[in-house]
């Protein structure tokens, strides 16, 4: 499943390998019966079972993501049945809540959590390099230095910024 064609910027072939990973993760869990389940509403999941019910905002900074990712996600997840959405103390507040539909599934849900950390730490014993070591270091590098003000500082950004 190699890129052979196309751009091979870094955050093509970041987005990339997300794809194939979530694509197989969602047939995975179609094949156990969870076809309205995305992968990507695990973070969701997981952090509504170890914080409890949520406003979307506290839920996107437990989730690492903007409110806007996680509102998108939490919507889908409703119109599913698979959270619940009451008022907040701010007539803007939505609290997120995991509905009985979703704690019935837990089991499979946890199931195909711990078989794809199985695959996971399969896939990182066959690479050069230890992938969870090598995200961790992108973030902390991202963290002291912004990838805005790294583009800012190539010659080429400064003959595109200079009048």
């Amino acid at each position: 499943m190699a890129m052979t064609s196309g751009p091979d910027g870094l955050g093509t072939r970041m987005r990339h390998v997300l794809e194939v990973l979530e694509s197989d993760v969602a047939k995975f869990l179609a094949d156990i019966g969870l076809a309205e389940y995305r992968p990507r509403y695990s973070g969701v999941v997981r952090a509504l079972l170890a914080r409890g019910p949520l406003a979307i905002r506290d839920l996107a900074s437990e989730m690492g993501v903007t409110h806007s990712a996680a509102s998108q996600t939490v919507a889908q997840m409703n119109r599913a049945g698979l959270v619940s959405l009451e008022p907040g103390a701010d007539a803007r507040q939505r609290i997120v809540s995991l509905t009985a539909k979703t704690r019935e599934l837990l089991p499979l849900i946890e199931a195909e959590w711990t078989a794809t950390t199985e695959a996971s730490e399969a896939l990182e014993a066959e690479l050069p390099y230890p992938l969870r070591g090598v995200l961790e270091a992108i973030v902390e590098a991202l963290d002291r230095k912004p990838f805005r003000q790294r583009i800012g500082e190539t010659a080429a950004a400064r003959e595109l910024l200079e009048p």
